[in-house]
């Protein structure tokens, strides 16, 4: 039985097909991604999105959709869907059978006495789209039709019509070459069979993307329609059909097709679908590799976000080699011990202040996994010990350690830390000065160099900074534990300390060397679990706060003051579950496993096969990008987590059962 599968009455139901989105992605950077009823609900879908470097480095939507009309004799079956004003138009979902998520999405489609197949897949290494068509059953002559729907846009933008573009078109091997714009590459239209292509430019207007309207941006656009492509296909014919930016041989492409969809890894449970999603996400080009944070605006110059996901979608699957790749092309970017975390080039903004010691956490994470810290001092020392006195002496922000042994950055119109939501310019959650995360990273990233210093015989570095540990240790407790709260502090900016119940403080608990005693650990541990823990992520502010806002809905503005105010983030269950069990131990695994569970849903609640980035604090309604780079992350390490632990448990039941037995001579 597939695990990913929706049937007639929920395909049929436009208002619920409409909501499910699918995505596919190639290792160049260039995605696919509709919903499942076909019909586009957001400016950001299309059938071939690709990467544009030579215009603004940005997405640009190339192909918006492909429209497909079975003829059966004189009568033709639309089964494509649009959203024009008040109406969709055509309903294809109608004729909708089945659909399947294995391997590569998959449509079942049932008109009249022909039974058609459509699956899709985009090609690893090139910017090419192919679908192919599958005629399971049917009699006589029948006649598939296409056509395509040009966008050529960046894809935060819409489409306008243009009189004045050139469209051009040239015979290919078994298609055609289409150009329109002559800032883009051409477009080529190619199939296995040989069919006719009928021009007929014309543009389509009022084309709506309801999803945009709800986020309070434009969402009306005209799309270009070059022509007609016809092919006379019978039972059991087989065509596929490929959209890309070059030229392929047509004989060719049924065995890439084939040779694409075998390396895809299929999606049977809940693991397999997180370690299929954790492919996405990962981009190689001429200067190693990168990490998109999330699908399908987030861009690639998110440095926290990659360091933050990074361990979970290298390490946990497997591949070290990976995770060296990614990690050797984010060090070349480091500079007075900061990295970027948005823009391009010049713009690239170095304000993420927590960003380098998430670095030394990811690298740590290596060591661990490996098991040679030794290693790891060899290689990346130099890297982790420029990160330490920068933030030691001063670097961006006038980041630099107090005489207390504490992190503290200046006040600045950006915010720093990974609650960076702004508004006219401003943080909606300002947390100048000294983050409780910020210092519970700098505690562990110096322990953690002290640990491979010394495993690698670096005396000059552990004589230089053995006195901070127990120096760092102290001011941190004095500076943000409570006694009577039973917490930590958010935030201390000078004499203002923001007592506000948020997650941030679980770092102190979750990584490997924390400030806290048992005692304080599970004070926190036991208040975060009542006031933040959901079933779909982490509240950002406890719900008795009175600036708790519950829902993730609405414009730009409204969205981003809920964005740190309240809303869940799965990516919070890795450190939650990763503190729980290092205060709980073993007793804590049943409850942990529970959370991995209930979590399981959330995989066809947005992004098909995937984890969304955030959910409404309030209910379980999820928002934000349909699949996010640390949410897949965390869950894995979350599942890998459960793994140890749950064999830790199996080995001391083992142990505790053979003393019984020599105690008892058994």
């Amino acid at each position: 039985m597939s695990y990913i599968k929706l049937t007639k009455p929920l395909l049929n139901d436009i208002s619920y097909s409409k909501e499910k989105e699918i995505l596919l992605t190639n290792c160049l950077g260039a995605y696919c991604s509709t919903s499942v009823s076909t019909c586009n609900t957001r400016k950001y879908h299309g059938l071939l999105v690709i990467p544009q470097p030579k215009i603004d480095d940005q997405h640009h939507v190339m192909i918006s959709n492909i429209d497909e009309t079975v003829k059966i004799g004189k009568t033709g079956y639309a089964l494509a869907v649009h959203q024009y004003p008040g109406v969709h138009f055509p309903e294809g979902q109608q004729y909708m059978k089945s659909f399947l998520l294995e391997k590569a999405p998959k449509w079942t489609f049932y008109i009249g006495e022909v039974i058609l197949e459509k699956e899709i897949i985009l090609s690893r290494e090139s910017n090419t789209l192919m679908i192919r068509y599958h005629i399971l059953e049917g009699k006589g002559k029948i006649k598939l039709q296409l056509r395509p729907f040009i966008a050529c846009r960046n894809y935060h933008t819409l489409r306008n019509a243009d009189n004045h573009s050139q469209a051009t078109f040239k015979e290919a091997n078994n298609g055609v070459r289409f150009s329109m714009f002559r800032m883009y590459d051409p477009l080529f239209f190619q199939s296995t069979r040989k069919g006719t292509f009928s021009p007929s430019p014309d543009w389509y207007h009022n084309i709506e993307y309801y999803k945009e309207k709800e986020r309070g941006y434009d969402y009306t656009e005209s799309l270009f329609v070059p022509g007609n492509f016809e092919y006379t296909l019978h039972n059991g014919d087989e065509l596929i059909f490929a959209a890309g930016t070059r030229e392929v041989k047509p004989r060719l492409l049924k065995r890439t097709f084939q040779s694409e969809r075998e390396r895809i890894i299929l999606r049977k449970d809940f693991g397999s679908c997180l370690q299929n999603a954790a492919e996405q996400f990962i981009v190689h080009d001429n200067q190693g590799a990168y990490i998109i944070a999330g699908w399908p605006w987030f861009g690639k110059c998110r440095s926290r976000d990659t360091f933050i996901a990074l361990p979970g979608l290298t390490l946990t699957t497997g591949k070290p080699a990976l995770f060296k790749l990614i990690m050797d092309s984010m060090l070349k970017k480091l500079k007075r011990g900061f990295f970027p975390n948005t823009g391009k080039g010049k713009h690239n903004g170095y304000n993420a202040v927590d960003a380098p010691l998430w670095c030394i956490w990811a690298l740590q994470q290596y060591a661990i996994q490996t098991g040679d810290s030794k290693i790891v001092w060899q290689i990346y020392g130099h890297s982790i010990k420029s990160i330490l006195k920068n933030f030691k002496n001063g670097t961006h922000y006038n980041t630099h350690m107090l005489k207390s042994g504490l992190i503290s950055s200046e006040h600045t119109n950006h915010a720093l830390t990974w609650m960076d939501a702004e508004q006219d310019g401003t943080p909606i959650t300002p947390r100048f000065g000294m983050p409780v995360e910020v210092n519970s990273l700098w505690y562990n990233a110096v322990n953690f160099a002290l640990h491979s210093a010394e495993q690698s015989g670096d005396k000059t570095f552990v004589n230089q900074w053995s006195k901070y540990p127990e120096l760092i240790k102290g001011s941190f407790i004095s500076a943000y534990w409570n006694e009577a709260k039973g917490y930590l502090a958010d935030n201390i900016d000078g004499e203002n300390v923001d007592w506000s119940f948020r997650p941030n403080q679980l770092f102190a608990i979750s990584l490997p060397f924390s400030p806290l005693n048992s005692g304080m650990s599970e004070s926190i541990i036991d208040q975060v679990k009542d006031e933040l823990l959901t079933t779909r992520g982490v509240r950002t502010l406890s719900p008795s706060d009175p600036n708790y806002r519950g829902t993730y809905f609405g414009d730009q503005s409204n969205r981003d003051l809920s964005y740190h105010q309240g809303t869940a983030w799965i990516w919070l269950l890795g450190p939650f579950i990763e503190a729980y069990l290092n205060v709980k131990g073993t007793k804590g695994i049943s409850f942990v496993k529970k959370i991995y569970n209930d979590l399981e849903p959330a995989i066809i609640e947005l992004g098909l096969g995937t984890l969304c980035e955030v959910y409404n604090g309030s209910n379980a309604v999820p928002g934000g990008a349909i699949s996010q780079a640390w949410s897949i992350a965390e869950v894995l390490r979350v599942k890998q987590l459960i793994a140890q632990y749950s064999t830790q448990k199996k080995n001391i039941l083992k142990n505790k059962s053979s003393k019984i037995k020599e105690l008892y001579n058994l």
